[in-house]
């Protein structure tokens, strides 16, 4: 874990490198490396090295760290130039410090492959995709229904709404394209539209951990998008608020059906007769978990059977790597879902003389042109692959003080 440095904090570490002589490490082909900076720093950085860095190059990027009154600083730089003994580079955008310390990245051993893959299956859908998403886990709600039974799971809905609300909808976007505004809201948010009653507007907060709700703010911010002027916003949400009342809605609620990163669907639930009582967060947390339920039984019967992919290896290029994670690279165009921080690959690792394998959890990405980059953490590697790892790209063997430092940065 690395947060990055203030701006005035990270002037005065860089001229503190040069005034205090400070050593900096740097890991390159399973060699290590101290540099110290030559002169002071002004638009360049010039370090010299105790030994001459074999392969290094103008335009190669260096990840260097080093200790700062016990605190472990990290930043990464450019090579622009080498003469005269000296390293030059460009100076770092941002330093980091390191809440829990961990080993430098390095680049990929050349004879260490390494392959990812997809955990369970994934599927190309013809349906809205969303651009964030969370895995769903269903909760005992399952226990009350059985996914297997389709038409059964139908039933259940119609008895359930028909206590709680005048009529209700399910509709599935096969073969159809979201038209109405309700629609396309749910087909760019993945989130629910929740209206208490017309008197009222949207929320103005999601209490929800997970956010599950179209806010008030977020309803603007998608007007906006869509060509309307900012002076006439609060209009344009009033008057779609008013058609509700003028339809005699009196509560409304729409639900999106989530299968993976894919919208297939919704839930629209409304009252329409007097005397009945409003919508409540209840029903969001029902409907979600009916949702969930409907799409899992989708699923099980073979719904979407014509859209999973082979479970083919990831052709990603890794940028470079740590004992405890890597960062890959992937064109965002040919990635074949959408992969999120909290999601999860296989990975297997290739050495002349031995095999890892174990899975990563991405915890940051980033897009650069037509690139994505995908920061991994390695999950449940054993000991002693631990070990092999370390030492196959550091080149030395890993201590007991070295086995406490590597946690988390990856």
């Amino acid at each position: 874990m690395a947060t990055p440095i203030q701006h005035i904090e990270k002037d005065f570490l860089l001229k503190t490198l040069y005034d205090e002589n400070i050593p900096l490490m740097y890991l390159n082909n399973r060699t290590e490396y101290v540099l110290t900076v030559n002169r002071p720093i002004k638009n360049e950085i010039y370090f010299q090295s105790n030994n001459p860095v074999e392969g290094l190059k103008p335009k190669k990027k260096m990840n260097l760290m080093f200790d700062y009154r016990g605190r472990l600083m990290s930043f990464s730089v450019k090579v622009t130039a080498i003469k005269d003994n000296s390293i030059i580079t460009d100076v770092p955008e941002a330093l980091f410090r390191n809440l829990i310390r961990s080993y430098s990245r390095v680049t990929r051993p050349q004879d260490l492959q390494i392959q990812l893959s997809f955990l369970g299956d994934r599927y190309s859908l013809h349906y809205p995709k969303l651009s964030e998403y969370e895995p769903v886990e269903l909760d005992d709600f399952i226990n009350q229904m059985d996914p297997n039974n389709f038409s059964g799971l139908i039933k259940q809905l119609a008895q359930w709404v028909k206590n709680i609300a005048s009529g209700y909808k399910l509709v599935i976007f096969k073969g159809v394209k979201p038209t109405a505004l309700e629609e396309r809201l749910l087909a760019q948010t993945g989130k629910a539209i929740f209206l208490p009653s017309p008197l009222s507007k949207l929320p103005q907060t999601d209490p929800y951990p997970q956010k599950r709700l179209i806010t008030e703010e977020m309803f603007l911010r998608y007007l906006e998008d869509t060509g309307v002027r900012e002076n006439y916003l609060n209009d344009t949400l009033d008057r779609f608020i008013k058609t509700k009342f003028d339809a005699g809605i009196l509560s409304d609620v729409w639900v999106p059906i989530l299968f993976q990163e894919y919208i297939i669907g919704y839930i629209h639930a409304w009252i329409n007769q007097e005397g009945m009582p409003p919508f409540n967060f209840s029903i969001i947390n029902i409907l979600y978990q009916f949702a969930h339920i409907f799409a899992f039984s989708l699923k099980l019967n073979g719904y979407f059977e014509s859209g999973r992919l082979k479970n083919e290896p990831l052709k990603g290029t890794v940028i470079d790597i740590s004992a405890s994670g890597m960062l890959f690279a992937y064109p965002l165009a040919s990635l074949p879902v959408t992969l999120l921080p909290d999601s999860e690959l296989a990975l297997k690792m290739i050495a002349p003389n031995r095999t890892i394998q174990c899975n990563v959890k991405i915890v940051r990405q980033y897009k650069e042109n037509s690139m994505g980059y995908f920061g991994c953490r390695f999950l449940d590697m054993a000991p002693e692959d631990v070990r092999f790892l370390f030492e196959c790209i550091y080149g030395k063997i890993l201590t007991d003080s070295d086995a406490a430092f590597l946690a988390g940065h990856v």
